[in-house]
């Protein structure tokens, strides 16, 4: 089952992940949302919408803008809705 892991802990672990470009994305209700804190950031994919951004604390270290999410993602994007996935250090492992 995939997870994602920084700084020896377990953000986000699921069966029902998809994957996406490359990136595997998280169920939302799979996070271990202690760890998560809100970004201001924001992106544009040109199908997808634009991606809003988590910061990660874990032994207060903080991994900036580590996992990303669309709120209402477009069409093209639409399955990811309510799902996160990971970058910046963050380990998928199966």
């Amino acid at each position: 089952m995939p997870r994602a892991v920084w700084n020896g802990v377990v953000l986000a672990e699921s069966d029902r992940c998809l994957e996406v470009e490359g990136n595997c994305y998280f169920p939302a209700d799979s996070l271990n949302r202690e760890y998560f804190q809100e970004s201001t950031s924001h992106t544009l994919c040109m199908w997808k919408g634009i991606a809003s951004y988590y910061n990660v604390k874990v032994h207060g270290q903080v991994n900036v803008n580590a996992a990303w999410y669309y709120p209402k993602p477009w069409p093209l994007g639409w399955k990811i809705r309510d799902h996160v996935s990971f970058w910046h250090g963050v380990r998928i492992e199966q």
